[in-house]
């Protein structure tokens, strides 16, 4: 017998955890927002209108809490590890998913959005509190910023 819940998890574990890592741009945080997201699912057990609504809910609380983690005291009080403390194994080739990270988050958040999760410009601006023109105004500079990093790294277009 099929658990809703279970269904439901794993519907959307993976559009969350693509956003949360976007967000985070590591691992370990990604994880921890993974996590948050489908408590707060489990605890509130939200009834949802159609499946639009249903998704959109999840990226909102992924957003959401991403944003919590930023502003959390442990997070205020650490630095991250240097590059020469990092294991060469752990380093991805350099690909897209890289210069990604290399973009300040609120860019990394709507590339996401816009590219991965198909959403227009006007469903991102819902999903983040932000204008319409706004989300138009940060693709913009993202996608410039990503052109100049992926240019720097000798990919030429």
């Amino acid at each position: 017998m099929q658990n809703p819940v279970e269904d439901t998890i794993r519907r959307y574990s993976h559009m969350v955890y693509r956003l949360a890592f976007a967000r985070a741009g590591n691992r370990q945080d990604a994880d921890e927002i993974y996590q948050e997201v489908f408590l707060r699912y489990i605890r509130k057990e939200p009834a949802f209108r159609n499946e639009t609504h249903e998704r959109a809910w999840f990226l909102k609380v992924t957003v959401n809490c991403a944003n919590s983690l930023w502003t959390s005291p442990w997070k205020r009080c650490t630095e991250p590890l240097t590059d020469d403390l990092a294991s060469e194994e752990d380093e991805p080739p350099v690909d897209l998913s890289r210069a990604l990270q290399k973009l300040p988050p609120r860019y990394r958040e709507v590339i996401h959005l816009f590219y991965y999760e198909e959403l227009s410009t006007e469903e991102i601006g819902r999903i983040l509190g932000r204008k319409t023109s706004t989300v138009r105004t940060q693709l913009t500079r993202a996608r410039a910023i990503l052109k100049k990093v992926l240019k720097e790294e000798h990919y030429e277009f």
